[in-house]
């Protein structure tokens, strides 16, 4: 038995729970032992900028912030079952770190 480690990541929550609910649909259909999708703490990136490039005026800022979040899941089965989870469509604005142990 393979176990892996699969971490997704992204700005948009509704296409991460896609993602995993394939995986879990698909895991539950070969029948591996499934862990997770376990909800990671949402990372912020702020920006703060003045509006101005030159530096004349009054001085005004914008803010600009970025939210990631990110899912962890745990799937252990035979490394045939696994390549067929590899094998799945994923979006583009959805970031996929697997890991072997």
């Amino acid at each position: 038995m393979t176990k892996i480690r699969i971490r997704l990541s992204g700005e948009d929550p509704k296409a991460l729970e896609n993602v995993t609910d394939q995986i879990r649909e698909l895991a539950k259909t070969l029948g591996m032992n499934i862990v997770g999708p376990v909800r990671l703490p949402r990372r912020k990136l702020s920006v703060t900028t003045r509006r101005t490039p030159c530096g004349d005026g009054t001085d005004t800022y914008e803010h600009w912030e970025k939210r990631l979040s990110k899912r962890l899941m745990e799937i252990e089965g035979n490394e045939k079952y696994i390549k067929q989870i590899l094998r799945l469509k994923v979006p583009t604005n959805v970031f996929v770190k697997i890991s072997l142990s």
